[in-house]
């Protein structure tokens, strides 16, 4: 089975409108076909408008870093999936652990916005991952089988086949500590069995799983090369230009 990796920036809180600007029209000329590699921005909600009409008839894709999990409705300050939709958006991200510990976003929330991002036709990339006193106590693989099982509860085998699924390691988030190739391919295999125990073979070879955690150019090339790493989710590396351009092209 033949994944397409896919790179995604995650801006977090950072770039304003006319920076998008500038970023999109330094990098869309430039970028891989989506056949070899997929190239997403996750840019913040202000952002989003400027984000796609400069990316439009590029090779670039648009994602939004978080939605709530109601179309509409008395929710102030929320971003509704729906309209994210029509919008042109593609791809939301959901449970980052900074969602998770600054905001208490819990694996119910996480579920519930997994069904109506999907419901909406968009995809989620999901994140999971532990901190390092979970990973010290030799606990991690089980924290993350736990979050992956609770975070897909109810989702069926042809969803999930869509799905992302980001494995960060929060010791590794903004830290310039990286998890070592080994490790992260190792729990990214242990991702991808859950998914074949919960779903099936076929579903668990579909699926995409990211890696995530000071992803950068000087490691990209080794982490791609495990055969269970099908692509990166980068905070810092995917504000600069030249930075993402070199992740995104990395088979060159």
């Amino acid at each position: 089975m033949s994944r397409t990796p896919i790179i995604a920036g995650n801006w977090k809180l950072n770039m304003n409108p006319k920076e998008t600007v500038e970023f999109v029209n330094a990098v869309k000329d430039q970028l891989p076909d989506p056949s070899k590699v997929e190239s997403v921005i996750c840019a913040p909600a202000v952002d989003l408008d400027a984000l796609l009409k400069a990316a439009e008839g590029s090779n670039l894709h648009v994602g939004a870093e978080n939605c709530y999990w109601e179309n509409s409705g008395a929710f102030t300050g929320e971003t509704s999936p729906a309209v994210l939709k029509e919008m042109g958006v593609q791809y939301v991200i959901i449970g980052h652990s900074e969602r998770r510990d600054y905001f208490h976003e819990t694996d119910e929330d996480i579920n519930k916005k997994a069904k109506a991002i999907f419901a909406n036709g968009l995809t989620p990339i999901l994140c999971c991952g532990e901190s390092l006193e979970i990973r010290e106590a030799g606990k991690e693989k089980e924290w993350v089988v736990s979050q992956i099982k609770a975070d897909l509860e109810g989702l069926t085998s042809e969803q999930v086949s869509k799905l992302v699924i980001a494995y960060e390691p929060i010791w590794a988030i903004g830290t310039g500590k990286t998890a070592s190739s080994d490790q992260a391919e190792e729990m990214c295999k242990t991702i991808r069995e859950t998914v074949k125990d919960l779903y099936n073979e076929e579903t668990a070879e579909n699926v995409r799983i990211q890696y995530g955690g000071s992803v950068k150019p000087a490691n990209i090339k080794e982490l791609m090369a495990k055969p269970n790493i099908d692509g990166g989710l980068v905070g810092g590396a995917s504000l600069v230009p030249d930075s993402y351009l070199a992740l995104v092209n990395y088979q060159d």
